[in-house]
């Protein structure tokens, strides 16, 4: 899991739930609004998109997924009450 050693506990803990939120989705799907909230909570802790777009290369690369699009397909589609996303 990308993490830095800059962040406190919490954060860690916050990312990593974050994190999880994702493969969630690419599994059972998670809900719309709690992946969103998650996400939210990642961006106070991660505020510089440089540092996002690192951070997701590196969990996409090693679990597989795309953090960005199931991001951008929450955001996107507010019709949808869970996200589920396919490998």
């Amino acid at each position: 899991m990308p993490i830095s050693l800059d962040w406190s506990t919490e954060e860690v803990i916050d990312v990593i739930e974050f994190l999880q939120g994702i493969e969630k989705a690419y599994g059972e799907g998670i809900s719309r609004e709690q992946l969103l909230a998650l996400y939210r909570r990642f961006k106070e802790i991660v505020p510089s998109k440089s540092e996002e777009k690192q951070l997701f290369k590196k969990f996409d690369e090693e679990v597989g997924v795309s953090c960005y699009h199931t991001i951008k397909k929450a955001r996107e589609n507010e019709l949808l009450k869970v996200i589920k996303m396919e490998k």
